[in-house]
């Protein structure tokens, strides 16, 4: 295992350089090409890459420009999954600022903590939700409560936020067609169920979607395909509802978070040890002898290991959720994630397979 991890970083280290060569000499290369077929002095060159590098800065290195901020006043927001992580710290961040914030909890009518909290704050911009969002008769119910407690429906919903998700691991052969169905009712068809739910007081106030999607919406990784394969429907349905969205002025905006595991819990070692003994008892028993409940231990290990891994803030989050609900020209796609997992994200989803393959897989 070490002498794989060598590899890799070696592998990196020398995509790296060979990058860092290519720009120093090709660069300057291509600039005198292109600045000759303009009609341009070469010695403008060393200009053009000082601007690049400034248009880098600008791009990356700067926090993001303001983009004009919506009236806050009179605007209510509806958000799914306030039980706990995002969607619970997001429903008190709206709150304080201002909006009449509709909470959705999985487990209000049980006596849950966290719809307990909310409903404690005692106030009339604070609404909690009875809210299953697998069930079509709950998700109209939660509907025509906002409808009906909204401060004018004829002006409609401001923004609708998806957060309601839950997570699964283990190989496809581990993986039952239970979980895979379970993972995406939620994650995806609960996504698609409260959007097109709420979709006609969203075009009234020409408001805004945000989809929670996820890292693993645009890339992959083995022992997660049950977690991938909703999210990256997730991806899919915002794209073509943004497209449709255009002419009645909606906008549609999706938040990639990165290994947040340790700030929402979706992840801890009781939830990993119950999903590792489900799988090992629902797999067939040629797949546990063909692998080895030597090798399922080890990866059930490195899920283990991964509980008490990524960044503990969940601000970078709730920062770009805000952004696409208050901004007035919000991103389409927002990826708040450390280093290492955006570097991951964009070299996977630029590099070829046969490249990208063989440094993270």
């Amino acid at each position: 295992m070490a002498s794989v991890r060598a590899l890799r970083v070696g592998l990196l280290v020398s995509f790296s350089v060979f990058l860092t060569v290519v720009m120093g000499f090709g660069l300057p290369a291509l600039l005198n090409a292109a600045t000759r077929t303009l009609g341009f002095p070469e010695s403008s060159v060393t200009e053009c890459v000082v601007v690049l590098y400034l248009v880098f800065v600008l791009c990356v290195a700067l926090p993001r420009f303001p983009r004009g901020e919506v009236e806050v006043k009179g605007k209510a927001v509806f958000v799914t999954g306030c039980d706990s992580g995002f969607g619970h710290a997001l429903a008190k961040r709206l709150h304080k600022l201002g909006f009449t914030v509709f909470a959705g909890c999985l487990f209000k009518d049980k006596d849950g903590e966290g719809a307990k909290q909310l409903d404690e704050f005692n106030s009339e911009r604070m609404k909690v939700i009875q809210l299953d969002i697998c069930s079509e008769e709950q998700v109209n119910q939660a509907v025509a409560f906002i409808k009906d407690n909204l401060e004018d429906p004829e002006r409609g919903l401001w923004a609708v936020v998806n957060n309601a998700g839950i997570s699964s691991f283990g190989h496809v052969e581990f993986t039952s067609m239970d979980t895979y169905k379970q993972v995406s009712e939620v994650n995806l068809w609960g996504t698609i169920r409260v959007t097109k739910a709420v979709l006609p007081l969203i075009r009234k106030a020409k408001g805004r979607v945000v989809n929670i999607a996820s890292m693993f919406g645009t890339m992959c990784n083995a022992f997660r395909s049950s977690y991938c394969v909703s999210k990256y429907g997730v991806e899919a349905f915002s794209d073509c509802l943004r497209y449709e969205m255009k002419e009645w002025g909606v906008k549609v905006s999706i938040v990639e978070p990165g290994n947040f595991i340790v700030a929402t819990n979706i992840f801890n070692r009781d939830i990993v040890a119950n999903i590792a003994d489900k799988l090992w008892n629902e797999t067939p028993s040629d797949v546990k002898e063909d692998y080895g409940k030597a090798y399922f231990e080890q990866q059930v290990a490195q899920m283990r290991s991964y509980c008490n891994s990524g960044q503990k803030d969940m601000t970078p989050v709730l920062d770009d959720i805000m952004d696409a609900i208050t901004s007035k020209r919000p991103y389409t796609r927002y990826t708040p994630a450390q280093p290492y997992w955006w570097i991951r994200q964009q070299l996977i989803t630029h590099l070829p397979s046969a490249i990208s393959d063989v440094l993270y897989f």
